[in-house]
């Protein structure tokens, strides 16, 4: 009992992490703690018991389980109700939240959890609208709690972005981190501020897509040509920050001046741009910028990155080869 997890809602969320930790061997029990009925609870149940299999069946076609696993894995799950999860609860070492982004809601499953978990088990909340800071509050001996957030599809996007309150223990921060591990997820940690890190570059390369719709720059079709094949496939290579070490700092300044005076100051590069240039620190040909390449094979370390992104080309039937070019791929509608 002890090396399961418990999850605490049974929606999307809350099942694409139960998904998670039953790929990874791990039992799960997944916890309805809204207040129904009988016939309510019963029906519920079976619909949530549908969907894990139904997704676990997309899985199993995807080649990452066969069918024998498929009911394996379904065994390794408990579907419960407030009132029969207390001794799965007491012993778990992580419980999950994942109730709907209300706070009234958060409020209710942390004064609940903590009347019921471990008095060191840690909580992790997965929202994505509330800060730690603020449900830190909430949550009796706050010193175990952190939010957790995970990005859709959870069984499958290996990232989970971690946010520690002012009181949370590091004992608490690392049991969560290598929990997470245990699922094969790759945890990032970040402040607690709004957004997190995806949301918050994803809100603006969205927002700005939409926006060059609406001005008539390029179809909706273009933009996410342009997005797949020449944005994605780049940073699934480098990040944001690497990238502008490898093109310089100063590039992307002088490209920013011009995009805010053509189109507006949201374009304007922030301080520590300038500051870097002003102190050589432009990226690779300066030897350092974000990161710090000094001693670095840099010629080794460059063809690793090329090499990464021929592989995401050769995946996708787009690597260019001598002789031939690759087929271009066809328009999505």
């Amino acid at each position: 009992m002890a090396d399961r997890i418990c999850v605490i809602g049974a929606g999307r969320m809350g099942e694409g992490i139960t998904l998670s930790y039953l790929l990874a061997g791990r039992d799960v029990t997944l916890i309805d703690i809204k207040p129904r009925s009988s016939a309510e609870q019963s029906e519920h149940d079976a619909r949530v018991a549908a969907n894990l299999r139904r997704e676990l069946a997309t899985l199993s076609r995807l080649g990452l389980l066969d069918a024998a696993q498929t009911d394996a894995a379904m065994r390794r799950v408990r579907l419960c109700r407030r009132d029969n999860a207390m001794t799965d609860l007491r012993a778990a070492r992580i419980v999950f939240e994942a109730v709907p982004e209300r706070l009234d809601a958060k409020r209710d499953a942390f004064q609940w959890l903590g009347q019921t978990c471990a008095p060191d088990g840690v909580i992790a909340s997965t929202t994505s609208t509330f800060l730690v800071t603020e449900l830190a509050e909430l949550v009796p001996h706050p010193e175990r709690f952190l939010n957790a957030h995970w990005l859709n599809p959870a069984a499958l996007i290996p990232l989970v972005e971690v946010s520690r309150g002012p009181t949370t223990s590091d004992a608490a921060l690392e049991q969560l981190l290598d929990t997470l591990r245990q699922a094969g997820k790759v945890p990032v940690q970040c402040a607690p501020s709004a957004g997190y890190i995806v949301p918050r570059i994803q809100a603006l390369a969205m927002n700005e897509a939409a926006r060059m719709v609406e001005e008539g720059v390029a179809s909706a079709e273009d933009i996410d040509t342009a997005v797949r094949l020449g944005f994605g496939l780049r940073f699934s290579v480098l990040g944001l920050l690497e990238f502008i070490d490898w093109g310089g700092g100063d590039i992307l300044y002088y490209a920013s001046r011009y995009l805010a005076a053509e189109i507006g100051p949201r374009f304007a590069s922030p301080d520590v741009i300038a500051r870097n240039m002003e102190e050589g620190r432009n990226g690779l040909r300066d030897g350092q910028g974000f990161y710090d390449y000094a001693g670095m094979d840099v010629d080794a370390y460059k063809m690793e990155r090329l090499g990464q992104l021929c592989e995401r080309l050769d995946v996708m039937g787009l690597l260019p080869r001598a002789g031939g070019a690759p087929a271009a791929p066809e328009p999505r509608r």
